[in-house]
């Protein structure tokens, strides 16, 4: 191992905050000719949906006009690298799409996403597609090439350096799901959190009422705010999608 990749290894594992980690990530991928990234987590994967999109986690160095497009509209339903990533494990060159391209054997809606990626410059990469433990989550990465970089270019990269992306990526991966992450609006303010943790904690109303020395009507306005902040209906749903995004048990900045 290199001292450059081992300080660069020292700093992820060091990271506190996801935006840092990430910033990183997109400059040490950049170094290997990978520009653009695009990551996303579902904990909520079903037989027939990726889960709620405002559940999802998704990081991405692409444009604006790009996320919108593939993300926000919902064509990654339909990209052949998404529907790969979902079906296996491990990474894959994008020359299986082109193959299918070659043989026309897209589906309109695959062909529609190819065509966008094609306007946005995005023909070459990789996809790494991350082990999981449970059969309802799975995460996955796109490695976006260099626009004036072709395929046979990004095989050549994967053949001298695959390894070591790989382990980074999979390093990186599974740094992302320790770590406090954003969320959709304002976040969960200390007592909210506190509140909540609580709650996880298996306590009773009055047993969280007299531990943080509030009333039960204070308590109750907290946990309703949190329902609100996290834009669910239950309590119980707001512990669990506040633990899904690290929002809770976490020690703030002294």
């Amino acid at each position: 191992m290199t001292p450059e990749l081992r300080d660069y290894l020292i700093e992820v594992t060091n990271a506190e905050e996801v935006q840092d980690l990430w910033e990183k990530h997109c400059a040490k991928m950049d170094s290997y000719g990978f520009d653009r990234l695009l990551y996303g987590f579902t904990r909520f994967l079903t037989a027939t949906s990726f889960g709620d999109p405002n559940d999802f986690i998704v990081l991405t160095n692409h444009t604006p006009a790009y996320r919108k497009g593939f993300v926000e509209d919902g064509l990654y339903r339909h990209a052949p690298m998404v529907r790969w990533a979902l079906e296996n494990a491990g990474h894959c060159s994008w020359r299986v799409m082109v193959e299918q391209i070659n043989k026309g054997t897209l589906d309109d809606k695959a062909a529609k996403v190819v065509a966008f990626n094609l306007q946005h410059k995005v023909h070459a990469g990789y996809t790494i597609s991350f082990q999981s433990v449970s059969h309802r989550a799975k995460g996955a990465i796109s490695l976006t090439t260099r626009a004036e970089m072709n395929q046979d270019e990004a095989d050549a990269i994967w053949a001298e350096h695959g390894q070591d992306i790989v382990l980074l990526n999979n390093l990186v991966h599974l740094k992302i799901l320790t770590l406090p992450l954003p969320l959709s609006g304002q976040n969960l303010t200390p007592r909210q959190r506190e509140a909540l943790e609580w709650v996880g904690d298996g306590k009773t109303m009055q047993d969280i009422a007299q531990i943080m020395g509030l009333t039960q009507a204070t308590i109750e306005k907290h946990l309703r705010l949190a329902r609100e902040t996290l834009n669910v209906e239950t309590t119980a749903q707001a512990v669990a999608k506040a633990a899904f995004h690290n929002q809770m048990y976490i020690l703030e900045a002294q």
